[in-house]
């Protein structure tokens, strides 16, 4: 355990206590950008940089948690009704609880201390602290989740909590991966594979993951993630409708509920923005489906080129990323050893990931770095570049 996170306890909460160990990765996504909440194909790399949780059961199921990345302790009960959001980090932590309260009668609760290795934006880390606590509260309760419900406990906390539209993608990523293997995902069956490069063949991984933080801050509820939610469910609706096809309510409607080729028939008719956002999706499940192909292939040039291809259709067709990230995506293009990369996350300011020659990165980072404040000298302070390798999902340690 590290020295910090456990004399950080003893400040906050003393000796005596029976503690528990726990590390939730962060994860990046190579090829199913903006799918996922259209119940799209996906695919993922849980890595080795993420929240590490140290905690105790409490009896009284008071929640006491501190960070050393975020401000503010946060305290609660499991065993009242959850608060509405507070508008901090703590809300994860209760939405975690109020979404495990449809189902169970919590009695115990936690204190502890949790910490974030990289602390920057799209690479999921509502996730990891998400699926991290869901974990936690289920070992001191003794709930026996499984990891599917770990995912789907995490999710719900997300988009009925704390109200962001999106899919499973990012839980999933945190709770399944392996450190050898690429995840892929059907998002609208939950049906998943861990898939070893070189399929039959496994061969060492070839890369390693570059994480390009722009230096811009942002969170995803004051962006147009939502909107762009939004568009893709009504893409989808309009399809249907010219289709004649039978209307369910928005909210339920998916653009996997349509086919391409309905999609082609009707682009014509459809203002341009909703049917761009429809062929982003269409585009990009095909990606992935070929990605996978490239990756049991062995082919690492391939697979990159599809992460390439993905971000001009995040940037043209679903219309995200700010002037930041779409330059450190050009500057990528362009930078000797980058396989393939493109924005992290939502694409709405943040990082970009990419996969780099582990042999170069050192120049991938001097020349990134050196292109990158040439055109925003304003990050030089904030500007960061990490190198990371993939690894397994959320556990004890």
């Amino acid at each position: 355990m590290t020295d910090d996170l456990f004399t950080a306890y003893r400040t906050f909460f003393g000796k005596g206590d029976a503690l528990y160990r726990l590390f939730a990765p962060y994860r990046i996504c190579p090829l199913g950008a903006h799918v996922d909440h259209q119940h799209g194909l996906v695919s993922g790399f849980a890595f080795d940089s993420g929240i590490d949780f140290l905690f105790s059961e409490t009896e009284n199921g008071k929640v006491e948690m501190a960070s050393l990345t975020f401000e503010g302790l946060v305290t609660f009960n499991v065993q009242r009704p959850v608060e509405e959001r507070q508008g901090n980090w703590g809300d994860y932590l209760r939405g975690a609880i109020w979404a495990l309260q449809q189902d169970f009668r919590l009695e115990k609760g936690i204190k502890g201390i949790v910490k974030g290795s990289i602390p920057i934006g799209g690479l999921s880390s509502s996730a990891a602290l998400l699926c991290g606590f869901v974990m936690a509260v289920d070992k001191v309760n003794h709930l026996g989740l499984s990891r599917q419900q770990i995912i789907d406990y995490a999710s719900v906390a997300e988009r009925r909590y704390i109200d962001l539209n999106n899919g499973i993608l990012d839980q999933a990523c945190v709770v399944l991966c392996e450190a050898d293997k690429l995840l892929y995902l059907d998002t609208a069956t939950g049906e998943h594979r861990l898939v070893p490069f070189g399929g039959e063949n496994p061969k060492p991984l070839p890369f390693k993951l570059g994480i390009f933080f722009s230096g811009v801050t942002r969170r995803l509820t004051g962006t147009d993630y939502n909107l762009r939610v939004s568009e893709c469910k009504t893409a989808a609706w309009i399809i249907q409708a010219y289709e004649g096809k039978h209307l369910k309510e928005l909210g339920d409607t998916r653009l996997r509920d349509v086919s391409e080729e309905e999609l082609e028939r009707c682009s014509d008719r459809m203002p341009d923005r909703f049917a761009r956002r429809a062929r982003h999706f269409f585009t990009e499940c095909d990606r992935v489906t070929e990605g996978i192909k490239a990756w049991e292939d062995g082919d690492i040039e391939r697979f990159g080129q599809y992460v390439f291809d993905s971000c001009e259709s995040s940037m043209n067709n679903y219309e995200c990323g700010s002037p930041e990230l779409i330059a450190l995506y050009h500057i990528m293009r362009r930078t000797p050893g980058i396989y393939g990369g493109r924005f992290s996350g939502a694409g709405f300011k943040g990082a970009c990931i990419a996969l780099v020659d582990p042999s170069r990165q050192e120049e991938i980072r001097t020349f990134v770095t050196n292109e990158y404040l040439r055109e925003y000298p304003q990050y030089r302070d904030s500007f960061e570049i990490f190198f990371c390798n993939p690894a397994n999902g959320v556990d004890f340690l």
